[in-house]
């Protein structure tokens, strides 16, 4: 069984890659990618509330929890990372669903979007602003305040190393490090998740590997992308306490990007979905609602 409650656990082969993924609840499809440092645990509390509505997929993504962790940079691009749970959903009998991802799961969800519109009911993104504007037009307090990007994008194997020495110390920083106070702000079973699969030197090599293709290879598809706007309903949500919303004007960041958008901002942190779950199920249910009727 699942940390969410109701939910079965799968593992399977999806784009010719091992893909573990939680399903729960009956009604039209909606997926969720999580973020970093996390696994698919991050909606143990918030997949359970959709299920009551909706048939919820929530994987693992490439690199983190019990999916594949391939060997190269390029395999680790948002594209790459997006290709998997798009063939899940495809396998399972899904063409068209809602599409909600956090963090990192975020900007796999906006690239699956803008690499397959035709699958997307709707997009949902939370707590980012769009990778290559980030990096385009960086400054020294976002470089600082997301220092990881620089740091786990480094050669090889200086940044495993390192955190390979007490994943639980450098991980658990990252947790309180954008919002949230101390680890306990954190549901006990699901910090056992993520400790379980970032103590794996597989692991911290797939989220390594993961932010140097950001550099790599990312941001260089969403410079080809400028000017693409997509069309799909999309819900825009942020942490008013984060590091995105303290530096950004969020909903302002996406506007040349998303025709139909929603704009959303939630109690607590970057981790709001773990801080506040309650208020984030309802947000996700009156927009996802909306659309279904």
């Amino acid at each position: 069984m699942s940390i969410l409650k109701g939910f079965d656990t799968h593992v399977t082969q999806a784009n010719g890659q091992r893909v573990a993924y939680a399903r729960g609840g009956d009604g039209p499809p909606v997926l969720l990618l999580h973020g970093f440092p996390q696994t698919h645990a991050m909606w143990h509390a918030v997949g359970p509330v959709l299920a009551q509505r909706y048939t919820v997929i929530a994987p693992d993504l490439r690199g983190y929890g019990d999916s594949a962790k391939p060997e190269g940079t390029a395999a680790y691009s948002f594209h790459e990372m997006a290709a998997d749970p798009l063939a899940l959903m495809r396998d399972l009998g899904f063409e068209r669903f809602h599409l909600v991802g956090h963090d990192r799961g975020g900007r796999t969800a906006h690239r699956m979007a803008l690499d397959a519109p035709e699958a997307v009911r709707s997009l949902t993104v939370m707590d980012i602003v769009p990778t290559h504007l980030i990096l385009s037009e960086l400054t020294r307090h976002v470089a600082r305040d997301y220092y990881h990007w620089f740091f786990l994008a480094q050669p090889a194997p200086l940044p495993e190393n390192m955190i390979g020495f007490d994943p639980d110390a450098y991980f658990e920083t990252a947790l309180t490090g954008w919002g949230a106070s101390t680890v306990s702000d954190f549901d006990a079973d699901a910090l056992a998740a993520y400790r379980a699969a970032w103590r794996d030197p597989q692991t911290i090599r797939g989220m390594c590997a993961d932010y140097r293709a950001t550099l790599d290879v990312d941001v260089d598809l969403d410079a080809a992308d400028l000017g693409r706007r997509l069309s799909c309903p999309a819900l825009v949500m942020w942490g008013k306490d984060g590091v995105m919303g303290r530096r950004y004007d969020v909903p302002a960041t996406w506007a040349d990007r998303l025709e139909n958008m929603r704009a959303r901002e939630m109690p607590g942190g970057h981790f709001f979905v773990d801080e506040h779950p309650a208020e984030t199920g309802a947000a996700l249910l009156d927009f996802l609602s909306s659309l279904d009727g």
